[in-house]
């Protein structure tokens, strides 16, 4: 609730303010992110349940729609575990091209509905700068690479709700990835998630190997010839027309469907579209080689929606505004050289180790239970949508959607107000005030 309703993004002390309470609530509330008495595990996967269960999930073919990225947020603090110095891609010239700050992994649930889509945060974790951490006592950390980490996420993520597409960026596409997706599919015995991807423009491909001819010695032939994707725009054969849906319109495109083994000692057969849109042309790839070209353009279409969950996360949420920090790690240097040793690495005592474990857990719940509350935002925002009056919550320059938007949560008109807390003096129970809307 305190997310829900704040005004401002100071971490824990902007939920005391919005909640009016007590000063000496603030230590209580940071002794629940260090608290051992709940898992964050538990807790990702009551809340997975909780998205699937609303039946607003988009599902093709039975399977349900996620999308899955990694994030960077700025943290100059030099106490804080997992800040390290990252690259930036970005066209935006306010952003500069090295940051120091964490890197995150988030899995988001795309909702799809007749007027609208949009995506919900499943999950968010830091997935680089902490592997050291990895071997010590008690400790939670992966020490796979941001790719791997995703996949599992995504996969357990399929595991809880049901079998599921996953909608990742380019680079998710190697063939670690492929290979521990494959892995942990045969140990569930069935298909329980599949990529729908981009390939990069270098993307290189096999035919299937040829029959050997009968009574010739020596091993069969694991691939055919290679196959330049890129080039299949110029001498691939006709492409097909057709209308897809995206981006909120119907778009004309033209596409080339093939089907090719990929990845050097895997040899995966993998679903290749060729689309050109607008003079644009891109390839996209699907692990599920049944799934239709027109599906695999459409569904790649909404991975960009969880770019935009970014924004409001960072922007109305606050999702990313948190203060746990400990000088039980080294001082950072941002002048250090990738030579240098890592600020984990002198950590040696026990007692410090717990600390540094106890800043991530809390880091990661706070960013988690901050996912639940926009997704409660969201869902709710969109349940009762036939009972607001948009005109009259606040002025906006254009009005497009139906449902109000992660900006107007603070002024939500309500017809009753529900209390849940006794009434201090600053509290009232006018549903036109932030607290009362929320309440309501």
């Amino acid at each position: 609730l305190g997310f829900m309703i704040r005004d401002d993004s100071l971490g824990v002390t902007s939920v005391i303010r919005a909640l009016s309470l007590d000063g000496p609530c603030y230590e209580t509330m940071l002794h629940f992110f260090y608290s051992r008495a709940w898992k964050l595990e538990e807790i990702r996967l009551c809340w997975y349940r909780l998205v699937a269960r609303t039946g607003m999930v988009l599902t093709v073919d039975g399977r349900y729609v996620l999308a899955g990225d990694g994030v960077k947020q700025s943290k100059e603090a030099v106490y804080m575990p997992g800040v390290k110095k990252l690259y930036q891609e970005s066209e935006d010239s306010s952003k500069g091209e090295y940051i120091f700050g964490h890197m995150f992994g988030a899995v988001g649930a795309i909702i799809h509905t007749a007027s609208d889509v949009f995506c919900v945060p499943l999950m968010m974790g830091i997935q680089d700068g902490i592997r050291r951490a990895a071997d010590w006592a008690g400790s939670t950390v992966s020490a796979e690479s941001h790719v791997l980490q995703m996949v599992r996420c995504g996969f357990q993520a399929a595991s809880t709700m049901g079998p599921s597409i996953i909608l990742p960026d380019r680079y998710f596409l190697s063939v670690s990835a492929i290979r521990l997706l494959d892995e942990l599919d045969k140990a569930c015995q069935g298909r329980t998630l599949d990529i729908v991807t981009k390939a990069k423009r270098n993307a290189v491909a096999y035919e299937k190997a040829p029959a050997r001819p009968p009574g010739k010695p020596g091993r069969p032939r694991k691939k055919g010839e290679g196959v330049h994707l890129y080039e299949l725009f110029e001498n691939g054969g006709d492409f097909l027309e057709g209308n897809v849906h995206l981006y909120g319109g119907t778009e004309k495109v033209k596409y080339l469907c093939r089907d090719y083994l990929w990845g050097k000692g895997l040899y995966r057969e993998l679903r290749f579209v060729l689309v050109i849109m607008d003079g644009a042309r891109s390839i996209l790839a699907s692990t599920d080689p049944t799934l239709p070209p027109e599906k695999v353009i459409e569904l790649y279409g909404r991975r960009f929606r969880i770019e935009n969950l970014f924004r409001e996360f960072k922007q109305q949420i606050g999702g990313f505004c948190y203060h746990f920090w400990t000088k039980a790690i080294g001082k950072l240097d941002h002048f250090s050289k990738s030579g240098d040793p890592d600020p984990l690495d002198i950590v040696m005592a026990r007692h410090d180790r717990e600390k540094v474990l106890q800043k991530i857990r809390a880091i990661e719940g706070f960013v988690q239970l901050a996912c639940i509350a926009m997704g409660l935002l969201q869902i709710i925002s969109f349940r009762e949508k036939d009972c607001l009056e948009l005109q009259s919550i606040r002025y906006l320059r254009t009005r497009r959607r139906e449902t109000a938007s992660l900006g107007n949560r603070n002024v939500l008109p309500a017809p009753k107000v529900f209390r849940i807390v006794s009434d201090p003096p600053r509290l009232t129970d006018n549903a036109n005030t932030p607290y009362g809307a929320a309440l309501a």
